[in-house]
């Protein structure tokens, strides 16, 4: 299920850390990288880097927006090490490649990386299902663009080349919605918010971004979305 993971970077500023980071997926048996908004692509550097993983950087699919990068995606996880002010669940590196293998054998899934400099935005954290957090000394803790992407192919390939399933047993599971329909959900459930008067577009604070944290750690199955979607339409049916 390797084929279904997606490494995506996001607006890297580096060219070399892009060429890094295939070397770094190629070495664990993942070909899928995405790159949105790269500030340097193609470049020399990032071939060089590559070492061999020149193949990846030729088939890499270069996006304009996020979007993009995430389509037909069943679950996106994102690596940060900074502090939120809204909680987003958090998985350690190992936890990470357990989640993504399970997920991948019934579609693809996304491991997001932030930029050098800064990291994931509020709004690409937005987009993730849960953050990956790589345990580091607290003496100095920054790790390399390319070393973390190492790290966290590394787990993603041990959870796929350890699996084993009980003997006799058969996985019966009901997956969760794609990234793709929770936007929708999320743009639904917006618009309907608005039109109840309960959210006020011109101060939304943080509501909408608590409401994601909540359904992201939910993470509904088509039945649960069908009756939520439900809702939302009887809600704005209503006349006032």
């Amino acid at each position: 299920m390797l084929s279904n993971i997606r490494v995506v970077l996001l607006n890297t500023s580096h060219p070399g850390n892009i060429g890094a980071a295939a070397r770094a997926m190629k070495t664990m048996g993942l070909e899928d990288l995405r790159l949105v908004k790269p500030k340097l692509f193609p470049h020399a550097e990032a071939t060089a880097r590559a070492s061999g993983a020149d193949d990846l950087l030729a088939q890499a699919g270069v996006c304009t927006q996020l979007d993009e990068a995430l389509e037909g995606c069943r679950l996106v996880i994102g690596a940060s090490a900074r502090a939120r002010s809204i909680p987003c669940p958090i998985v350690d590196p190992r936890a990470c490649g357990q989640q993504v293998r399970a997920e991948s054998e019934y579609g693809p899934v996304a491991v997001l990386f932030g930029c050098e400099q800064s990291g994931l935005s509020n709004a690409e954290m937005d987009r993730c299902h849960a953050l990956v957090r790589i345990p580091a000394s607290d003496a100095y803790s920054s790790l390399n663009l390319a070393a973390a992407v190492q790290v966290i192919c590394y787990e993603l390939f041990a959870a796929h080349v350890t699996r084993k399933a009980p003997e006799g047993t058969e996985e019966v599971r009901h997956g969760p919605v794609g990234a793709d329909e929770m936007e929708r959900f999320y743009e639904h459930l917006e618009r309907t918010l608005v039109q109840l008067e309960f959210l006020d577009p011109a101060n939304p604070r943080q509501l909408m971004r608590r409401l994601r944290r909540l359904f992201n750690r939910a993470r509904p199955d088509e039945n649960e979305m069908n009756i939520l979607r439900g809702i939302l339409t009887a809600a704005q049916a209503r006349p006032k």
